[in-house]
């Protein structure tokens, strides 16, 4: 029996609109989703893969960011303003290589992490690399294990998390309408063989040339879709997770507009 976190855990699946290479303009956005997910509690909030760019692997070069980038710092002022983890899509520049497609993790403590995505898609590799470690971070005392889309395609990926002890798999990508059937089929295996809740955080936007689907949700260790988000609704999805077990609530018609992220 794996270990369980004791104080339960509150994340927040953001489904946001992007606008193609504008780094800026979704960072505002991304404040805004940060905003409205530490004011319904969350712990942490994650967006979706490339969520601070789009899709748009022929710009990944241009658009790639150093560790040390002000969007990155702009970001963890955030997470230590409203006390919670926040989970960002983001190219990542990486020495001597292609670049990479990754997520940076702000915590509230001020200290930042970095996940550089494992396995590609078919044509990814012509304009990034891979990277080679997985990634997990414990908040209020829940493993929590990081995917980004194709990443939980491989097998070895939820195995490797599982092993690690991990408690909740999320999955950060881009699904477009057609895919969706499958991978929901894959995230809810995998949720019931290795009795973790696993939850998905997708795009709304046409980005990349593909229309993606939303539904972003969750499964809980039966391999039941728990929650769903209402196709491309802009919209946070909460789930409490409290010792394996998963509750969920939808939160839609967001007051983006009127935020104030930092205020």
């Amino acid at each position: 029996m794996k270990p369980r976190g004791t104080r339960g855990t509150t994340i927040a699946l953001a489904q946001l609109p992007v606008v193609k290479g504008a780094v800026a303009e979704n960072l505002e956005m991304h404040l805004a989703y940060i905003q409205n997910a530490a004011v319904r509690g969350a712990d942490l909030v994650v967006f979706p893969e490339l969520s601070l760019t789009g899709y748009e692997l022929e710009l990944l070069e241009q658009l790639a960011l150093l560790k040390d980038s002000e969007v990155f710092d702009t970001l963890s002022t955030a997470a230590v303003a409203h006390n919670i983890v926040v989970i960002a899509g983001c190219p990542l520049i990486s020495e001597g290589r292609k670049p990479q497609i990754g997520a940076v993790i702000c915590f509230p403590s001020g200290e930042r992490a970095f996940y550089a995505k494992q396995y590609l898609h078919e044509g990814e590799a012509v304009y990034c690399s891979t990277g080679n470690e997985s990634y997990l971070c414990t908040v209020n005392g829940t493993r929590i294990a990081l995917a980004i889309c194709a990443d939980f395609a491989n097998p070895s990926h939820a195995e490797a998390a599982s092993a690690q002890q991990a408690e909740v798999y999320i999955a950060s990508a881009l699904i477009s309408e057609a895919g969706y059937e499958v991978d929901a089929q894959l995230l809810a295996a995998m949720a019931k063989r290795h009795q973790f809740p696993v939850l998905l955080a997708n795009h709304i936007s046409n980005t990349g040339g593909w229309q993606t689907c939303g539904k972003s949700g969750a499964w809980n260790v039966d391999g039941e879709l728990a929650i769903t988000a209402d196709g491309t609704e802009a919209c946070i999805v909460i789930c409490a997770i409290n010792g394996g077990a998963l509750g969920a609530s939808l939160v839609t018609n967001l007051p983006i507009e009127d935020s104030c992220p930092l205020g």
